[in-house]
C-alpha cells in the first residue's frame, strides 16, 4: 500500500510539473492575467489555456527566471517518489537550503539586468522578489557587500540542500597542485625505487632512504601519489637508523649496520576497499528506520549517518519522553523489519544526545593491513609497539599502542577472525621493530596457526607447541621479568624505556673498569640493552586444561608486574568460559577484543556486557580500549597467509644470524630421561621426601593430609620420587615400598 501511495504522488507531481513547464514555455505577455485581459479577437497563446497564462504570469512576476527551476524540481521530486527515496533526506534543512539557493539566484540575477528576452517575451529577470531584495541590499551594503552576502547564503543553501561538502571541495582543489607536484617528482620516485633492487649486502644502507609503494591507492589519489615520492614520516624514519642501544646488541662477528624494515609492497591492496554505500540508499534506509520505529510507537528522527566499511551507524534522536530501554529492546524487531543480519543498538552514544543503531551494509568492504600501515595515524604513533587493528564505523584507521594496554585478551568463536587479528598485530610489530628492539615468544598448541613465523630472527625460542613446554615458557618469562627488575633497580629507573636510554648514554662514554656487580645472593648483573618481549598464546583454553593452576599463576604475575619490564601478553581463546578466562586473569587484563560469540553469556564473560553475540563475523570486532569503559566497533584488517609468508621471508633473508639471546632461553633444554628439571621441583618436595622416608609410607593421601596440598600436587611428588628411586613403582592395590633407608 505504501508503494502505491508513492506512485500516486509521483504521478500527481509529474503531471503538475509538466503543466507548469508547458505554461512557462508558452508564456505570452498578451494573454489574460490577473491584472488585465487579452486583446480583442486574439486567440490564447498559452498551451495550458487561461490557467497556464495566469500561472506563468504569476511565477514570472514573483521570481522571474527562477520560475524555470520549479518544474525541474518537480521532475526530480516525482523521480525520487517513484524510486522510493526520501524527497528531503536532510529534513527541513533541505527545504531551507533550496529556498536560500533560489532567493540568492534571483537576487543576483536582478543585479545584472532588470529584464531579459526568453522565447520572444520580455521577462523581469529576478522578479519582484529579486528586484526588491537587490535594491534593499545595494542601498545598505553597496555592490561588493551585497555580492559577498549573497555568495555566502548561496553556499549555505548548497550545503544544506545537497551532499556538497566544503571539505571535499577543498580536497579537490588541493588535488590539482598535488597531482602536478607528484608528476614533477616522478623521476625521483623511480630513482628511489631502484634502490630497493640492490644486492642484500647493500640494501641495508638504501632502505631508509625511501620505500615507495607501487600500487598504493586511497580515497584521495593525489595524497597517495605524494606519499609514494616523499620520504618516510619522521616517526617511522626514526626507527630505521640503528641507535646506539641497537648497535651494542649486534654480535661481535657481525658488522654494525642498519637493519632494513620491510617495504609496504609486501602487503596487498584490495580494490573493494574504496567502495562506499550510495548516499541515496542510506537516506532511504534512514527513512525506513524512522517508519519502523514509528510502527512500534517510538517517535524520533535520524540526525546523522556514519557509513563504515561493514556497518553504518544511524544516530537516532528519540522524541521527548521515549525511554532508551524501549529502543534497545526492539533490536531483533528492527533486524527483521530491515531484513538485516543483525542490528546492534548503542544506547546512548558516548558524548552525544543520540542513540546509535548499527545496521550491516549490503556489500562489505575489505580492509587491508596495508591501508592501515600507510595511514597517518600509524605513521604518527611514537611507540615502537604500535599495532594496526582495522577501521572503525566511520572508515577511519584504528591503531593502538601495546605499551599502553599493556596486555591484550582476544576471544571469539571459531572462524570469526582471531588468527587473522593476531597475524595483523604481529606484522604491525614486525614493520616497526628489528630483532634488537623486539622479541617474540610464541605459544601455539594447535601447531599450525603460528608456524609461519618459525625461524624469524625475532623469536626467542622456536614456536612452542607442547602444553607442558608452554608452562615452562611462562615460568621462564616470570624469571626474565624478575631479572629485568633487578637490572632496573640497579640503575635506579622505573621502566625499560628509561633503562635503555640511560644505558645508551653510559655506553657512549668509556665503560667502567672492574668485574660485574653481584647482588646479595651472588647473582651477577650484566647490563645490556633490553628488547621488548611480546608473549603470544594462541589458544589459552588448551593450556588451562593441562595445567590451569600453574598457567593462571604465571599469567597473573606477568599481567600484574611485567609492563615496566617490557614484557607484554597477547592471549587468545575460542572458548570464553569462566574456567578459562578466570576472574584473576580478567582483572589484570582490562584491554580486550571480542569477535562474534555464540551467546550473551560469552559476551559478558569477555567484555562484561552484551553485544558480541550480534557481530557479523569475518573480522567484525568489539574493542575495549585501555583506560576507557566504552566499546569501539572495528572491522579488523585482513591479512592473507601469502602476505604473512612474504614478510617473514623478508626477515629470514635480511637477518639470518643466530639469536644472540638463545643461551638465555633454556626452558626447553632441562628435561632428559629420568632427570627432573630444577624448575619442576616443588618447593615442598624436600619436606615430602623427609615425611615419606621417616614414616615409611608412600601414599598420595598421606602427603595431602600432612602437607595440606591438592591431589595433583601430591601425585606429582610421588611420581618424581619414583623417577629418582626413592619409592617403588605402583603395584596395583599394594602400597609402594620406600627404597631409601631411614636416616639414623
Amino acid at each position: 500500500m505504501e508503494r502505491k501511495k508513492h506512485e500516486a504522488w509521483a504521478l500527481a507531481v509529474l503531471t503538475a510539473s509538466v503543466l507548469t513547464a508547458a505554461s512557462l514555455l508558452s508564456y505570452h505577455s498578451a494573454d489574460p492575467t490577473f491584472f488585465g485581459s487579452s486583446a480583442a479577437g486574439r486567440t490564447m497563446a498559452n498551451w495550458v489555456g487561461t490557467l497556464g497564462a495566469h500561472l506563468s504570469w504569476l511565477l514570472f512576476f514573483l521570481i522571474g527566471l527562477g520560475a524555470y527551476a520549479l518544474p525541474v524540481f518537480g521532475f526530480w521530486w516525482s523521480w525520487s517518489l517513484l524510486r522510493g527515496r526520501a524527497v528531503f533526506p536532510y529534513g527541513r534543512m533541505h527545504g531551507v537550503g533550496l529556498v536560500l539557493m533560489l532567493w540568492t539566484a534571483v537576487t543576483l540575477a536582478a543585479f545584472y539586468g532588470p529584464k531579459a528576452t526568453f522565447f520572444g517575451q520580455e521577462i523581469l529577470v529576478g522578479g519582484q522578489l529579486g528586484t526588491l531584495s537587490a535594491s534593499f541590499l545595494a542601498a545598505r551594503l553597496n555592490l561588493l557587500g551585497a555580492h559577498v552576502l549573497l555568495g555566502g547564503f548561496f553556499l549555505i543553501g548548497l550545503v544544506l540542500a545537497t551532499p556538497f561538502s566544503l571539505k571535499s571541495f577543498g580536497r579537490l582543489l588541493l588535488a590539482v597542485p598535488l597531482g602536478v607536484f607528484a608528476l614533477l617528482k616522478k623521476p625521483r620516485a623511480k630513482a628511489a625505487a631502484t634502490q630497493l633492487k640492490v644486492p642484500p649486502e647493500e640494501r641495508s644502507a638504501a632502505a631508509p632512504a625511501a620505500r615507495p609503494s607501487r600500487k598504493a591507492k586511497s580515497s584521495s589519489g593525489s595524497e597517495r601519489k605524494l606519499r609514494e615520492t616523499a620520504p618516510a614520516p619522521p616517526s617511522l624514519a626514526a626507527e630505521e637508523p640503528a641507535p646506539s642501544p641497537r648497535e651494542k646488541t649486534v654480535p661481535s662477528g657481525r658488522s654494525v649496520e642498519a637493519v632494513p624494515l620491510p617495504p609496504v609492497d609486501l602487503l596487498d591492496f584490495y580494490e573493494a576497499e574504496e567502495a562506499s554505500p550510495d548516499p541515496s540508499d542510506l537516506q532511504e534506509k534512514a527513512r525506513t528506520l524512522e517508519e519502523k520505529l514509528g510502527d512500534f510507537g517510538v517517535q524520533g528522527r535520524v540526525v546523522a549517518i556514519n557509513p563504515g566499511p561493514v556497518i553504518t551507524m544511524y544516530e537516532y534522536s528519540p522524541a521527548p519522553g521515549i525511554k532508551i530501554s524501549r529502543i534497545v529492546g526492539l533490536a531483533d524487531d528492527l533486524s527483521m523489519a530491515l531484513k538485516a543480519t543483525s542490528v546492534r543498538v548503542v544506547a546512548p552514544i558516548p558524548g552525544k544526545a543520540a542513540i546509535g543503531i548499527e545496521i550491516p551494509n549490503e556489500k562489505r568492504a575489505m580492509v587491508s593491513l596495508r591501508s592501515i600501515i600507510e595511514s597517518k595515524a600509524f605513521a604518527a604513533s611514537p611507540s615502537p609497539l604500535t599495532i594496526a587493528l582495522g577501521k572503525d564505523i566511520t572508515g577511519d584507521p584504528v591503531v593502538t599502542q601495546l605499551t599502553r594496554m599493556p596486555h591484550l585478551l582476544i576471544a571469539g568463536a571459531t572462524g570469526t577472525g582471531k588468527s587473522v587479528c593476531i597475524n595483523a598485530i604481529l606484522l604491525s610489530l614486525l614493520y616497526r621493530n628489528t630483532p634488537e628492539t623486539l622479541r617474540f615468544l610464541l605459544i601455539d598448541p594447535k601447531r599450525i596457526e603460528l608456524s609461519t613465523y618459525e625461524h624469524i630472527p625475532h623469536l626467542l625460542h622456536p614456536v612452542v607447541t607442547e602444553p607442558k613446554m608452554a608452562t615452562r615458557a611462562l615460568r621462564w618469562a616470570v624469571q626474565e621479568m624478575e631479572l629485568r627488575y633487578k637490572l632496573l633497580a640497579d640503575k635506579n629507573v622505573r621502566n625499560i624505556e628509561t633503562y635503555n636510554r640511560v644505558l645508551g648514554k653510559e655506553e657512549s662514554r668509556k665503560p667502567p673498569e672492574g668485574p660485574p656487580r653481584e647482588t646479595a645472593n651472588g647473582f651477577v648483573l650484566e647490563h645490556h640493552p633490553l628488547p621488548y618481549i611480546v608473549l603470544v598464546i594462541d589458544e589459552l583454553a588448551d593450556l588451562m586444561m593441562v595445567a590451569s593452576r600453574e598457567v593462571e599463576e604465571y599469567i597473573t604475575r606477568l599481567a600484574q608486574m611485567a609492563r615496566a619490564a617490557g614484557i607484554h601478553l597477547i592471549l587468545a581463546t575460542q572458548r570464553p568460559s569462566v574456567d578459562v578466562l578466570t576472574g584473576i586473569i580478567k582483572a589484570n587484563i582490562p584491554t580486550r577484543i571480542s569477535f562474534q560469540v555464540s551467546s550473551k553469556v560469552d559476551s559478558r564473560t569477555v567484555l562484561d556486557t552484551n553485544g558480541a553475540e550480534t557481530l557479523l563475523g569475518a573480522g567484525d570486532m568489539l574493542f575495549l580500549p585501555p583506560g576507557t569503559g566504552k566499546l569501539q566497533r572495528i572491522q579488523g584488517a585482513f591479512v592473507s597467509d601469502a602476505e604473512v609468508q612474504r614478510v617473514t621471508d623478508f626477515w629470514r633473508e635480511h637477518h639470518p644470524e643466530a639469536d644472540p639471546m638463545a643461551r638465555r632461553v633454556s626452558f626447553a633444554e632441562k628435561e632428559s630421561g629420568s632427570e627432573i628439571a630444577d624448575e619442576e621441583m616443588d618447593e615442598k618436595y624436600e619436606e615430602a621426601v623427609r615425611l615419606v622416608v621417616e614414616s615409611r609410607q608412600a601414599s598420595i593421601s598421606m602427603i595431602q593430609r600432612r602437607l595440606r596440598i591438592g591431589y595433583n600436587r601430591a601425585a606429582r611428588m610421588i611420581e618424581i620420587m619414583e623417577q629418582q628411586g626413592i619409592v617403588s613403582p605402583s603395584d596395583g592395590s599394594k602400597p609402594r615400598e620406600v627404597l631409601v633407608p631411614k636416616e639414623s
